[in-house]
C-alpha cells in the first residue's frame, strides 16, 4: 500500500496518540502544526516530526501533505476541514466531525467534487470487533434487531473553565460523549432514525450536562440513550434481536463482546483486535479508503450521526454562540 504523508493539526492528548499510531504503522509523522510554536516543537521532538508549523494554513497548503488529521477543539473542525479540502487534502477528523449537519454537508460536497476522502475518528467504526459484530448481525444470528440501548456517563471534574463546559468551544455531553452513543446505535440499525424524542438538563455554563434520547427508524427499530457528564455510568451498549442480544462494555474502543442466545441461554464470548491499537486501525482504514476508493459507508454513518445530533439540539433549542 502506498505510504501517505500525514500532517497532525493540534498537539493535545489525542494528537499524541495519533502520532504514536502513525509512527507504528507508517514509520513517521510528516508534519505537525499548532498555533503555539513551542508546543509544536516539543511535539516534533518527542515524535521525531521533521516539519513543524505554527501557521496551520501553511501546513495545509504544503503540496507534500496528503492527509490532514484534525484534533483541535470541536469549534475549529469545520474551519480546518474546509481549508483542507479546498487545498485538495484528504482529511481524517476527530469526533464530533463537525458541530452541525450544515457544516458537514458543505465539506462533503466539496470533497466529492475533488474526489477526496473524509473520515471521522470514531474509533468503533474502525475496530475489528465491530466489523465482525456487524457480520454476525447481518447473518441473522440474533434475529432481527429490535432495540439498541446505550449508556455513557463521564464524570468530568467540576471546572467551569474546562472546554467540556464551554459553549464557545462547543462543549457539552452531546458532542463529547453522545456522538459515541449515537454512532453505536446507528451502526447496528438498518436505516437512519427518522423519529427523535429527547430532553436535556443543562450545566450552569449553558451546555448540556445530561440527556435522554429515544430514536426510531422506518424499520421500527428503536434506540434508547442516556448521557451525562457529571455522573459515572458504564460505557455499555446492547443490541437486542428476536433471537439473542449482544453486550459490549467500554464500547468506544472495544475488543470484546458477549452474545447471548435467548432460546437456550447459551453465551458466546468474542474477542477481536486490541483496544490499545484503536488508532492504528484508524490509520490503516483511512489509507485503505484512499488507495482503494472505499470508505463511503463509514462517511455515510458519520453524516447520519451528525444529522441526528443536530436534530437533537434543534429540539432542545440549543445553539452555540458561533453558529
Amino acid at each position: 500500500m502506498k505510504k501517505y504523508n500525514w500532517a497532525i493539526l493540534g498537539t493535545g492528548n489525542i494528537g499524541r496518540e495519533m502520532a504514536t499510531a502513525l509512527n507504528e504503522v507508517n514509520g513517521e509523522v510528516y508534519a505537525v502544526g499548532d498555533i503555539n510554536l513551542g508546543k509544536a516543537q516539543e511535539f516534533a521532538q518527542e515524535f521525531k516530526v521533521a516539519n513543524v508549523y505554527n501557521d496551520c494554513d501553511a501546513m495545509i497548503e504544503n503540496p507534500n501533505v496528503d492527509i490532514v488529521y484534525i484534533s483541535t477543539p470541536h469549534n475549529l473542525h469545520y474551519e480546518y476541514l474546509l481549508k483542507a479540502v479546498k487545498n485538495g487534502k484528504h482529511v481524517f477528523c476527530e469526533k464530533a466531525i463537525t458541530v452541525n449537519a450544515k457544516q458537514l454537508d458543505e465539506v462533503v460536497a466539496i470533497a466529492k467534487e475533488k474526489n477526496l476522502v473524509i473520515a471521522e475518528g470514531m474509533t468503533m467504526f474502525h475496530m475489528p470487533l465491530y466489523k465482525k459484530l456487524r457480520e454476525i448481525v447481518n447473518s441473522g444470528a440474533i434475529g432481527k434487531v429490535k432495540m439498541v440501548q446505550v449508556n455513557f456517563g463521564s464524570c468530568k471534574e467540576y471546572d467551569v473553565t474546562n472546554r467540556f463546559f464551554s459553549k464557545e468551544l462547543a462543549g457539552g455531553a452531546l458532542l463529547d460523549i453522545g456522538v459515541y452513543a449515537t454512532s453505536f446505535a446507528r451502526y447496528f440499525m438498518e436505516s437512519k432514525p427518522n423519529v427523535v424524542l429527547t430532553t436535556a438538563k443543562y450545566f450552569e455554563t449553558g451546555v448540556d450536562e445530561q440527556s435522554g434520547i429515544i430514536m426510531k427508524n422506518d424499520c421500527d427499530q428503536m434506540a434508547v440513550m442516556a448521557l451525562t457528564m457529571r455522573a459515572k455510568q458504564p460505557k455499555r451498549g446492547v443490541v437486542a434481536g428476536e433471537l439473542g442480544y449482544i453486550e459490549v462494555n467500554n464500547y468506544p474502543r472495544a475488543d470484546k463482546a458477549t452474545i447471548t442466545y435467548t432460546e437456550d441461554g447459551r453465551t458466546e464470548e468474542l474477542q477481536l483486535g486490541e483496544t490499545s491499537k484503536a488508532l492504528n486501525y484508524e490509520v490503516e482504514d483511512m489509507q485503505e479508503y484512499i488507495t482503494n476508493k472505499t470508505g463511503d459507508d463509514q462517511l455515510q454513518l458519520s453524516i447520519d450521526v451528525t444529522h441526528l445530533l443536530s436534530e437533537v439540539r434543534n429540539q432542545w433549542g440549543f445553539v452555540y454562540p458561533f453558529e
